[in-house]
């Protein structure tokens, strides 16, 4: 059944106490896999598709960003989604779009978006958008719980610091991590990857090549060398491959306390990113 369609942020009161499964559109299975898990819970779910202009920079492709509404709402639609929020630009910046982004510069952040030295070194102000258009769409939605991939690890971290920062604000909310879903060739699931030309699939490949070689590691730092190389042999342009702490993102000395490989690289012009849990040595 073709969910309800809601473009006026008034009518989501009787959505309230619902699943939540935000997103910026160009939906796969990696977001059905969200809104089928989110249904599981058995509250209603309310996905959100909004391309969020404050999150990307000077340089990024928000322009280009693919929008693909009706065949987001059929995802949606075959998922179990009871409801697809849409809002216009004004209803969650009702300011407009440069009052926004000076708002965004002076939101405080969890220390996770700030220290690591990860995306918000390669995207500065990035995750002051995120906070931002997360925090608005919470308080429209007003969700019980809100279900995210793991492959945008640090985004994961940001959210859920920022929740318990502020528990009053978002009434109980509750954070619910979603494994990342893979192709069968295991590159992560991500909107960005239709960017990619069918001779770059390969090299793509080298991201997930790179963390399960890292699995093997016995320190963080054999591990990151790993990484590096096996990124460099496909042909990918590293920003980072790092190993770091699952809960700070912080480095680590060792393999003592759950961690996470996180890498970002570019092919071309297309940037992918992708994480995965390495074990745990004793």
């Amino acid at each position: 059944m073709r969910p309800t369609l809601i473009d006026d942020a008034s009518s989501l009161t009787a959505w309230s106490g619902c699943a939540f499964v935000p997103t910026m559109g160009a939906l796969h299975e990696g977001h059905a896999s969200l809104i089928r898990s989110a249904a599981r819970g058995g509250r209603p779910v309310v996905v959100s598709i909004f391309v969020n202009p404050t999150q990307f920079g000077p340089s990024e492709d928000f322009a280009r960003y693919p929008r693909t509404l009706e065949a987001d709402l059929a995802t949606c639609a075959a998922a179990g989604a009871a409801a697809v929020f849409v809002p216009a630009v004004e209803a969650i910046y009702p300011r407009g779009i440069d009052a926004a982004r000076e708002e965004a510069v002076n939101l405080p952040l969890p220390a996770v978006a700030t220290q690591p030295r990860l995306e918000d070194a390669c995207r500065p102000g990035h995750f002051a958008g995120v906070v931002q258009v997360v925090s608005k769409l919470f308080e429209l939605v007003r969700p019980a719980v809100a279900h995210f991939g793991e492959k945008d690890w640090q985004q994961l971290r940001v959210i859920s610091d920022m929740v318990e920062m502020h528990p009053t604000r978002f009434d109980g909310l509750r954070i619910v991590p979603e494994p990342t879903v893979r192709e069968d060739n295991g590159l992560a699931m991500s909107s960005r990857n239709r960017y990619l030309e069918p001779s770059q699939i390969e090299a793509a490949r080298g991201l997930s090549r790179a963390l399960q070689v890292a699995c093997a590691a016995q320190h963080p730092g054999t591990a990151e060398a790993l990484m590096h190389g096996t990124l460099e042999e496909h042909g990918l342009e590293v920003q980072y491959a790092v190993v770091r702490s699952a809960q700070s993102l912080m480095p680590v000395q060792g393999f003592e306390v759950p961690t996470r490989g996180l890498i970002a690289a570019k092919l071309g012009n297309v940037r992918l990113i992708d994480t995965m849990a390495l074990p745990v040595w004793r």
